[in-house]
C-alpha cells in the first residue's frame, strides 16, 4: 500500500509541476518543444491589441478594455513611457493618467491579459521615444540606448522603481502581466550594444525573478534581429498585412528555431505627420491576412487596436527630415480615438471569432457625442501681456541664447527677447540657424515672420534703439527614432545674428502652459488697459495671443470634438486640461478629441482657451461674428491634404509656411 501511495504522490508532484493550476499555482512560460506558450501548464495563444494608457483618459481605460474583449481579444499590449512617471529627476508619479497599477488592476478586473513593454525606450511616436527630456541636461556626451555609464545610471534607478512597482502584477504573482518587453526595435538603432541589452535583461530578472518571460521586438528581417536578439530574451518581430505567413516569420525562425510564432506589431493602421494625408489601411486585405496568420498558429498583437491622443505636448517627431506628429493618434484603429467601434473592428472581430470565443452579450453601444455648434470666442490678451502670469519666476538672463533644457524647462513654448542697441531702418536679416522648432519673430509685438527648422531660418526685420525683439519658439516634439534622438535640445540652440552683428544679452521666458487657465482669464479681465494684437506688414500674421470662450451644459456632458477652424495654428485648452496642438489648414488632423470627463458638470461654466500663434479670424476680418470654434460630434482627421480636399485658407490669410506641405 505504501508503494502505491508513494507512486500516487509522485504522479501528483509531476502533475503539479506540469499543470500548475491543479495545485492552485500560476505560471506562464515558453514551451519550445511544442512551439507555444504555456499558461498554467496549458497551451496558450494570444490575440492581442495595443492600447497606450498614457494616450487614453484614465476614466475610459475600462471602457476601451471591455470593447477589446468584445472583439475577441484575450490580451492587451502597452508601453510604459518613462517621461510620464519621472517628470523631474528622482520624483516619481503614479497618479491620474500615470497610474499604471490602476490600469493593470482594471485589465485584471475585465479579464484581459497584459503584455507590458517596459522600455526604457519605447518609440511609439511619443515625445522623445518615452525618455524624459531632463536626460539631455546630465551629460552632453551621453549616448542613449547604450551601456554608456552616464545613461545607465538613470536607467538603473528608473528600472528599480518601475520593476518594483509592477512586480506584484506579474501573472506568476497573481496579476495580469504575462510577460515583459525590454527596449524596442533595438536592431534598428545604430549602436548594436549587446552589453546594454544584457544589462536590461539581468536587471529585470534580478527584480522580477528568474522565471519571468522577457521578450524583444524587432523588424521582420535578419539584419534587424542581428542586433536585437540576445540569449534569455525571446525574439519576436513586427510586420503588416501579408499573404505569406511562412515567409513573414522566416526571420524569427532564423533566430528562434523553436517556440511560438509572434508578431508583436501587426499593423492595422499607420501614423500621421503634419502636412501629409491621413494614413488609412483597408480592412478587407487586413482581415484576410489576419485569418491566414491565425490559421498558421501565430500569436498576434494588433498595433494600434485602440486609438489615442497625444494630449498636451506629448506628441513625438520623426527624422530625417524632421516631421512632428499631430495631436491625434487615432492610427485608423479598430476602436477609434473617440472610442467608436468601427467597421474595421467588426471585420477583425469576425476573423478572431474563428479562433477565440466571443462574449455572449451584445456589443456595447458606441459613445454619445455632443454637437453644440459654434461657441463664441473673444480676445483676452497678447502673449506679451500674459508673460507675468505665464513666467511668474521672471526671465532668465544670459549673454547668448541657451536651450530650454539648460534652464530646466522641457515642453511647449519659450520666448527669447533681446533689445535693439541701434537703429535698423532698412530690412535686416535676423538669422536663427538653431531654431527648434518654429518661431514667430516680433519687434515691439509687431510680427515680422516665421522661422522654421525645415523651412527658413531667417526673417528680415526693422526697428529702432530700445525696441524689444521677441522670438516665441514652439517645441513641436522631440524626435523619438533614429540617431537624431541624441541631438534633441529645443528652443534656440545656436547663436543668433542680426545683419553682421552677433546678438548678445538675452531675456528668456519659459511659457508655463498650465497657467493658461481660468485664473488667467480673471486676471486679464481686471485690467484697465488692453493692448490689442498688432498686424504684420504683409497682413499674414498677428501678435500671438490668447482667446477665450465659455459654455455650459443643461445635462451631463458627453464627448465632443473641437473644430478650431477658422483659427490657424496654436494650442487649445479646456478648463485646466491641455487638449493639444491644432493646425487645421496644415492637416491632416482638423478636430481635437475632448473626453467628457474634461468638461465641468452643470451648472458650472466650461472655459475654452486658445493660444493662437498666427492669426485669429476676428482679427483678420475685424468682425466678432467670425470669432468662434465649433464643438461637433464628428472627428475630421483626413483634411485638408486628404483625398478630395484642397488647402482652403481663411479670407485674407496666406500660409507663410505653405512650402512645408508635402
Amino acid at each position: 500500500m505504501s508503494a502505491f501511495i508513494n507512486f500516487m504522490l509522485c504522479i501528483a508532484i509531476i502533475l503539479c509541476f506540469n499543470v500548475a493550476k491543479i495545485c492552485g499555482e500560476r505560471s506562464f512560460q515558453i514551451d519550445y518543444l511544442n512551439n507555444t506558450f504555456l499558461k498554467d501548464g496549458v497551451p496558450y495563444r494570444y490575440v492581442s491589441g495595443s492600447m497606450h494608457y498614457s494616450r487614453v483618459h484614465p476614466s475610459y481605460w475600462k471602457d476601451r478594455l471591455i470593447k477589446m474583449k468584445f472583439a475577441g481579444l484575450n490580451a492587451v499590449q502597452g508601453y510604459v513611457p518613462w517621461n510620464v512617471h519621472e517628470l523631474t529627476p528622482g520624483n516619481f508619479t503614479w497618479e491620474g493618467s500615470s497610474n499604471l497599477t490602476q490600469f493593470l488592476e482594471i485589465a485584471q478586473e475585465v479579464g484581459i491579459d497584459v503584455l507590458l513593454r517596459l522600455g526604457p525606450y519605447i518609440c511609439g511616436e511619443w515625445e522623445f521615444g518615452g525618455f524624459p527630456a531632463w536626460l539631455l541636461t546630465k551629460d552632453a556626451n551621453m549616448v542613449l540606448r547604450t551601456s554608456d555609464p552616464s545613461y545607465i545610471r538613470w536607467v538603473d534607478r528608473w528600472y528599480t522603481e518601475l520593476l518594483t512597482k509592477m512586480k506584484p502584477y506579474l501573472y506568476n504573482n497573481g496579476g495580469p502581466v504575462l510577460m515583459v518587453q525590454i527596449e524596442n526595435e533595438y536592431g534598428s538603432y545604430f549602436a548594436c550594444d549587446y552589453d546594454y541589452l544584457h544589462y536590461l535583461r539581468d536587471k529585470v530578472k534580478s527584480i522580477l525573478g528568474p522565471n519571468v518571460v522577457i521578450y524583444s521586438t524587432d523588424g521582420g528581417a535578419d539584419y534587424y534581429l542581428k542586433c536585437g536578439k540576445i540569449d534569455g530574451v525571446y525574439a519576436t518581430i513586427d510586420f503588416g498585412a501579408t499573404n505569406d505567413p511562412v515567409g513573414a516569420f522566416q526571420s524569427q525562425r532564423d533566430y528562434e528555431p523553436y517556440g511560438p510564432l509572434v508578431n508583436s506589431e501587426f499593423y492595422v493602421g499607420w501614423l500621421d505627420h503634419w502636412g501629409t494625408p491621413h494614413e488609412m489601411v483597408d480592412s478587407t486585405p487586413l482581415a484576410k491576412s489576419l485569418d491566414k496568420l491565425l490559421a498558421y498558429g501565430a500569436n498576434i498583437n494588433m498595433y494600434m487596436f485602440v486609438g489615442g491622443t497625444n494630449f498636451g505636448f506629448y506628441n513625438g517627431a520623426n527624422s530625417p527630415p524632421y516631421q512632428p506628429v499631430p495631436t491625434s493618434y487615432d492610427y485608423d484603429s479598430p476602436i477609434s480615438e473617440g472610442g467608436e467601434m468601427t467597421d474595421k473592428f467588426l471585420a477583425l472581430r469576425d476573423i478572431i471569432s474563428k479562433y477565440l470565443p466571443l462574449p455572449s452579450e451584445p456589443i456595447p453601444a458606441n459613445p454619445n457625442i455632443t454637437n453644440l455648434g459654434e461657441i463664441p470666442i473673444e480676445f483676452l490678451c497678447t502673449i506679451q501681456d500674459a508673460l507675468p502670469y505665464l513666467t511668474p519666476e521672471g526671465p532668465y538672463r544670459t549673454v547668448f541664447p541657451v536651450t530650454m533644457e539648460e534652464i530646466n524647462f522641457y515642453e511647449g513654448f519659450i520666448l527669447y527677447r533681446f533689445t535693439l542697441i541701434k537703429n535698423y531702418y532698412t530690412p535686416t536679416p535676423l538669422v536663427v540657424p538653431g531654431i527648434r522648432d518654429r518661431g514667430v519673430v516680433m519687434v515691439n509685438a509687431v510680427p515680422f515672420g516665421i522661422l522654421d527648422r525645415v523651412g527658413t531660418t531667417q526673417v528680415f526685420i526693422t526697428g529702432t534703439i530700445g525696441q524689444h525683439v521677441d522670438i516665441l519658439v514652439e517645441n513641436q516634439g522631440r524626435v523619438g527614432y533614429s540617431t537624431a534622438m541624441n541631438f534633441n535640445t529645443k528652443g534656440i540652440i545656436e547663436n543668433v545674428t542680426l545683419g553682421n552683428d552677433l546678438v548678445m544679452s538675452w531675456e528668456i521666458y519659459p511659457i508655463h502652459a498650465e497657467n493658461i487657465n481660468v485664473a488667467l482669464i480673471a486676471a486679464m479681465k481686471k485690467r484697465t488697459t488692453v493692448n490689442k494684437p498688432s498686424k504684420s506688414v504683409n497682413s499674414n500674421l498677428m501678435t500671438p495671443s490668447i482667446y477665450t470662450g465659455s459654455l455650459t451644459f443643461s445635462d451631463s456632458p458627453t464627448d465632443a470634438f473641437l473644430d478650431p477652424r477658422p483659427w490657424i495654428k496654436g494650442q487649445a485648452f479646456l478648463n485646466s486640461f491641455n487638449l493639444g496642438r491644432y493646425w487645421p489648414y496644415r492637416g491632416p488632423q482638423v478636430t481635437l478629441y475632448i473626453p467628457k470627463y474634461v468638461f465641468n458638470i452643470p451648472p458650472a461654466l466650461n472655459h475654452i482657451l486658445l493660444l493662437e500663434l498666427e492669426s485669429s479670424p476676428c482679427f483678420m476680418s475685424q468682425s466678432q461674428t467670425n470669432c468662434y470654434v465649433t464643438l461637433t460630434d464628428t472627428a475630421y482627421l483626413n483634411g485638408p491634404n486628404g483625398p478630395g480636399h484642397t488647402l482652403k485658407l481663411p479670407q485674407g490669410y496666406n500660409d507663410p509656411n505653405s512650402h512645408l506641405v508635402h
